[in-house]
């Protein structure tokens, strides 16, 4: 049986656990990118003015949360980093481009997929359009009817084993997330996509 891709969701966001995903065998480990005055922000924190991030009543220093340049050092050529763009800053794709024309393969994932532009010209990145809704999802497939991409992301509620075949036809690998349990695992092995985002890299590997 072959093994699906694994991505560890989020492990991205924070340094040690981005050593122990590729420590661990992971094929993809995500990092979310935020904008931020002039910054390009690792996390998955939402913004509470200039000093603080918060996320389920939890409050960080926005001064210590992670930059993408420390991340990249970190990474340190490995090309297994999924960055996927949050937020619709109108300079963060193209800040993020540029921070990427010496790195090695990466792999660039939003469901803003205007950012994508940004990327068309750089042989460095895999570009994944990402969809988490009903509207998302019809949205997605007609796109790729007309512009075929390298990969789709869409999230496992929405997929059925005839829309991952439909979206096969116009992409080279399709993911789906949320993955955290066995029986998540075997749902995902039973749709026919490639890959599987999850937090348990002990489940997915």
């Amino acid at each position: 049986m072959t093994r699906m891709l694994a991505i560890a969701h989020r492990a991205g966001n924070d340094l040690v656990a981005l050593r122990t995903a590729f420590e661990s065998g992971a094929d993809l480990v995500e990092a979310d990118v935020h904008a931020y005055r002039g910054r390009l922000e690792v996390r998955h924190r939402k913004t509470l003015g200039p000093w603080w991030l918060w996320d389920r009543g939890e409050l960080v220093r926005r001064r210590d949360v992670l930059q993408l340049h420390q991340l990249l050092a970190a990474a340190d050529g490995d090309p297994r980093l999924m960055l996927d763009l949050k937020g619709i800053h109108p300079r963060l794709a193209r800040r993020l481009a540029a921070a990427l024309a010496a790195a090695p393969d990466t792999t660039i994932c939003t469901q803003h997929w205007w950012m994508l532009r940004a990327f068309r010209d750089a042989p460095n990145v895999r570009l994944v359009l990402s969809a988490g809704s009903r509207r998302g999802l019809r949205r997605l497939r007609s796109r790729l009817r007309r512009e075929p991409a390298y990969g789709a992301c869409v999230h496992r509620r929405l997929l059925t084993p005839e829309t991952v075949t439909e979206l096969h036809r116009a992409t080279d690998v399709v993911f789906t997330w949320p993955v955290d349990t066995a029986a998540d695992l075997a749902d995902a092995r039973s749709l026919g996509v490639d890959g599987v985002i999850g937090k348990n890299l002990t489940v997915l590997l």
